[in-house]
């Protein structure tokens, strides 16, 4: 088994093979995001909570790794762009392999949006992330949207379908797409992709039951797993979301 396989096997549930990432990378982009005004606090109020990797810049993972419980793997997040930027969907290194690496990554992961002036360069980063990634046995969880100019509808499952191909194509170890309410098709893409797939849970919902909705809808389609922030970090009590998410993903109570 090869480094990248037995690190990527880490990040899943040793009973239900299926994962819980926590991404928390939101400040490069937003700020003072609601539920992240204090980042170590908030990682020390879920630290027992059932999450099997948490998603970090590294500055954050340098300053607050520590805080991360054992058990749960670090991935460094090597993308960013701001809102404020022109375009708002320019998503750029600003963190090398190396450096991930040296902060004690477990995986690596960045964000990659199609269907924009930029997505060639976005797509060069992930096919070059990956492959000196793969030389040090370090997976890459490839974040994929559809966002930017030539883009009507971000949940068309056409476009879904084809970043889940993308990722696959461009060698991600990982890839999260947000899920497109399409069942046959979405499984369809899940079913033809050689990695795992696993969903986000975009924007935050107007109760913390539509979104375990919109989870329990997408776990039949065969997902590995799910990445929630803020519909975890913005929750009254983000521990115990957690725990119920965990009931529903790795207990399969769909």
């Amino acid at each position: 088994m090869t480094g990248c396989a037995r690190r990527l096997q880490r990040l899943m549930d040793r009973t239900s093979n299926k994962t819980i990432l926590l991404p928390l990378d939101h400040g490069a982009s937003e700020g003072l995001v609601p539920g992240l005004e204090d980042v170590g606090a908030f990682l020390h109020s879920v630290r027992t909570a059932p999450v099997n990797g948490t998603i970090l810049h590294k500055g954050m993972a340098r300053s607050l790794g520590a805080e991360l419980d054992p058990d749960t793997q670090l991935i460094v997040h090597l993308s960013a762009g701001t809102k404020h930027g022109l375009p708002a969907y320019n998503k750029a290194l600003v963190c090398s392999v190396q450096e991930a690496v040296r902060l004690g990554a477990d995986c690596l992961s960045m964000h990659i949006n199609i269907g924009n002036d930029l997505e060639d360069r976005m797509l060069a980063d992930l096919g070059a992330v990956t492959e000196e990634a793969h030389q040090l046995g370090i997976p890459v969880l490839a974040m994929i949207y559809a966002r930017g100019g030539q883009i009507v509808n971000e949940l068309d499952p056409v476009l879904i379908n084809h970043s889940i191909r993308i990722g696959a194509e461009l060698d991600a170890d990982m890839i999260k797409v947000p899920y497109s309410g399409d069942q046959e098709s979405f499984a369809k893409a899940v079913s033809g992709c050689p990695v795992p797939v696993i969903i986000g849970g975009g924007p935050k919902k107007h109760s913390f039951e539509d979104l375990l909705a919109q989870v329990r809808e997408a776990l039949p389609t065969g997902i590995a797993g799910v990445s929630i922030g803020r519909n975890i970090f913005q929750h009254p009590d983000p521990s115990r979301a957690l725990t119920e998410l965990a009931t529903l993903v790795h207990e399969k109570k769909f």
